[in-house]
């Protein structure tokens, strides 16, 4: 990367695809996370509250512009309950999401079925050290589309979608819209 890195980020590499309708779904029945995210109106933050077996985890993330959607400077801050109660009173707009842990070909992904005005919606990421590392990774046949780089399927934007503006997100890319 020639782009200075900010300080304390880090290089996240990152892929995301759209699973197929019809896909099978082998992360069905397997352990989950919830996620709920909160995409602040000022700025490029996000708040998000997982919630797992072991308890809750409290993160503040900034993800910075770069010139590819592959390749982005990353931070997060972990917080205590208080700490997220107080941002959490910020104006944003909020999305959830189950999240699952799916192996293809060695590598894992983690799979994001959408709730509330996004049901029906499954995403997929998958991560990678480098970014040569990250466009070897083998794509499952399962994956509809990448939309790594699409802004409409960027957290920021998913959070502000209607029902009616994803299915038609869909239609555009010849997935329909999904049975939740």
């Amino acid at each position: 990367m020639t782009a200075a890195l900010p300080k304390y980020a880090r290089w996240e590499h990152e892929r995301r695809f759209l699973i197929a309708p019809t896909a099978d779904r082998p992360w069905d029945g397997s352990a989950s996370k919830q996620i709920e995210d909160r995409y602040l109106d000022a700025g490029r933050l996000r708040l998000r509250r997982i919630r797992s077996p072991e308890g809750p985890t409290y993160k503040l993330c900034k993800k910075f512009p770069h010139e590819t959607a592959y390749s982005q400077p990353i931070v997060n801050i972990y917080l205590g309950a208080e700490e997220y109660q107080a941002l959490r009173a910020l104006p944003g707009h909020g999305l959830c999401k189950r999240r699952f842990r799916h192996t293809y070909d060695g590598h894992e992904f983690a799979v994001d079925v959408f709730e509330g005005a996004l049901s029906g919606l499954v995403l997929c990421e998958i991560e990678a050290d480098s970014l040569d590392e990250l466009m070897a990774v083998p794509v499952p046949s399962a994956f509809h589309a990448e939309v790594t780089a699409d802004p409409a399927f960027q957290g920021g934007r998913l959070c502000r979608t209607s029902t009616d503006e994803l299915a038609g997100h869909l239609r555009r890319l010849g997935a329909g819209r999904a049975a939740g």
